[in-house]
């Protein structure tokens, strides 16, 4: 079994499921802490704030850690036009807080006046009239960004739409292919990648759903752990061609050498 410098952690699923949560998880992360590997909790959720993350993991699932250990996908989605937009820097944003405040970090405007850009993300408070200026602006020669294709987020009520399903609506009604951002695509890791300075053969990428967290690894050359907590079952591993570098029942089960010794 490989020793890794850094951890890429995903969220539901594999850390907590919704409100509950995963006692494995948080004495894994506390493994990683004690023998000083770096982490960092790569999540599509672009509505919250890195610090609003770090004090949920603290406060509910007995992870300590602060908001310089989490990567989201808003913040993968600001870095990605931070290297990219150059001078062009005006930008429309269908998403919460936590989307903004990352686009304004990074020196975006925040505009719904002719924008370079229209990222969109989830916003659950959404109208149609922000959906008539993201479609005419990209229409108009915008390019369009979706921070992620998950089509629902899991909620007390069920499974509810998330951002994929309102980039899908802009890009039906532009008939505009979204560059996106978040897993599986690798554009999320590549992002992350920079900036924890770590290299591919450093990383271990942990999730419970093989086509988000799993996928995007392979999509980036960096090798991935299923931990079977969540959505992904060994029956579905087995029809898939390319297996995840390793899987287990539980965190428990991932040893952790001190490599200082």
């Amino acid at each position: 079994m490989k020793q890794y410098q850094g951890f890429f952690i995903d969220l539901d699923g594999t850390v907590y499921r919704g409100k509950d949560k995963i006692p494995a998880a948080a004495r894994f992360v506390r493994r990683l802490q004690q023998n000083q590997r770096q982490i960092l909790f790569v999540t599509n959720n672009s509505t919250r704030s890195p610090q609003e993350v770090a004090e949920n993991l603290r406060v509910n699932h007995d992870i300590d850690v602060t908001s310089a250990n989490v990567y989201t996908s808003a913040m993968a989605t600001a870095d990605y036009l931070d290297q990219h937009a150059g001078q062009k820097r005006r930008v429309y944003a269908i998403g919460e807080r936590g989307l903004k405040d990352a686009l304004l970090n990074k020196g975006m405007q925040l505009t719904d006046q002719s924008p370079d850009y229209v990222v969109v993300g989830l916003d659950r408070n959404v109208t149609y009239e922000q959906f008539k200026i993201a479609t005419l602006a990209i229409r108009a020669g915008a390019t369009f960004i979706g921070t992620n294709g998950d089509t629902n987020l899991p909620s007390e009520e069920g499974m509810i739409p998330s951002a994929g399903a309102l980039v899908e609506l802009v890009r039906y009604a532009t008939q505009q292919e979204p560059i996106m951002i978040g897993k599986p695509q690798k554009t999320i890791i590549e992002m992350a990648l920079k900036a924890s300075g770590l290299k591919k053969s450093e990383v271990l990428m942990v999730g419970d759903n093989y086509q988000t967290d799993v996928k995007a690894g392979i999509n980036t050359g960096v090798d991935t752990l299923l931990v079977y907590t969540g959505l992904s079952k060994p029956a579905d591993i087995k029809q898939e061609k390319i297996k995840p570098t390793y899987t287990v029942d539980t965190l428990d089960e991932w040893i952790i050498e001190n490599t200082n010794n």
